[in-house]
């Protein structure tokens, strides 16, 4: 083809390098984070991980609050169903822990893998956007704020509906106002600590997630540390809501709704944030050696304590990732 008038070899060569897609190595995501290890194919390094969670998290932490409402809204409701599992085992296994609460992780199972929002998941992703100045400080309150009010609403309507229908049997009904009795039978110190181990479990299901590969993987990785939560007697704040509304709506003589949420649910909800923030969020910070990725303009101290920044939508594009000389010289193509 015959050069345009004008137009050095060398420039429409690079007209034409410019033009030519630029073709992503297979072991690079959409968003720039790894896709596979670099030892080894099926596994990956712990900061490997952390990027990973990183560019998931920054493609989530600005959405709008009517989406963040209503997924967090689908988690609350669907929590319900670990209420009901939960009610059913204790009901029909009073007397053997293990089996009672064999079916508690059912609506984490829902929630989880259905991708909705669930404020204890959320104690760790944003977190790390904030520590590695990627998103603002009230940007992430106002994503806690929104997902905790939706989840709640979300388990009150649950709550609701099974305090006045019979989709319960008597036994079980019994068996779920129990659960709150004996929450505020435990005291206060205790439910925080307790809900501290929580805390950090569902944080830890976070990151395990994140490094897996395959669905299969992380539902085992789901049931088992779910199914730990109430085994060993520890709280979940979302749960710990939806059992102390169906209390409240069953109208059983006892305490009120107040003194519930500040008995019972209060001290859950610090306790789990406590454990997903500190105990997780700042340790693994602290030991990442790159504070952030990809590489991208920090928000400066005004922006991080005062603004809305952060996040970024999913169609913006990656950073892109330069072909092997190998590749190059054959002139093979990566998926």
């Amino acid at each position: 083809m015959d050069t345009p008038k004008g137009t050095t070899v060398s420039e429409e060569a690079e007209e034409d390098e410019e033009s030519t897609p630029r073709v992503r190595r297979s072991d690079r995501a959409a968003s720039g984070a790894p896709a596979a290890g670099w030892a080894l194919g099926d596994r990956f390094a712990w900061e490997e991980i952390h990027q990973r969670l990183l560019a998931s998290a920054e493609e989530a932490i600005d959405s709008t609050t009517r989406e963040l409402f209503f997924s967090g809204l689908t988690a609350g409701f669907a929590i319900v169903l670990t209420f009901i599992g939960y009610a059913v085992g204790s009901a029909n296994f009073p007397n053997n822990h293990f089996l009672a609460t064999v079916l508690y992780p059912i609506g984490f199972l829902y929630i989880i893998l259905g991708r909705y929002e669930l404020y204890t998941e959320n104690t760790l992703p944003p977190v790390k956007l904030v520590l590695t100045r990627l998103a603002s400080l009230p940007l992430l309150l106002r994503m806690w704020t929104v997902v905790l009010t939706a989840n709640i609403v979300g388990a009150a309507i649950g709550a609701f509906v099974l305090a006045n229908t019979q989709v319960l049997s008597p036994e079980a009904m019994r068996a779920g106002v129990g659960l709150v009795q004996h929450g505020l039978e435990v005291g206060w110190w205790d439910v925080f600590f307790k809900a501290v181990f929580a805390g950090w479990l569902v944080a830890g299901v976070v990151w395990l997630g994140t490094g897996a590969r395959d669905t299969i993987s992380r539902l085992i990785i789901i049931y088992l540390v779910f199914y730990m939560i109430p085994t060993v007697g520890l709280f979940h704040v979302v749960s710990s809501g939806a059992e102390a509304l169906f209390f409240v709506f069953l109208g059983v003589p006892g305490p009120g709704l107040l003194t519930i949420a500040y008995e019972f649910w209060l001290p859950v909800l610090l306790g789990n944030t406590f454990g997903g923030v500190v105990l997780v969020a700042l340790v693994s910070y602290a030991q990442s050696e790159h504070r952030r990725y990809p590489e991208i303009r920090v928000l400066s101290t005004r922006e991080l304590l005062f603004s809305l920044k952060g996040g970024r939508p999913f169609d913006t594009p990656r950073p892109g990732i330069r072909l092997t000389d190998e590749s190059e010289e054959t002139g093979t193509e990566h998926d």
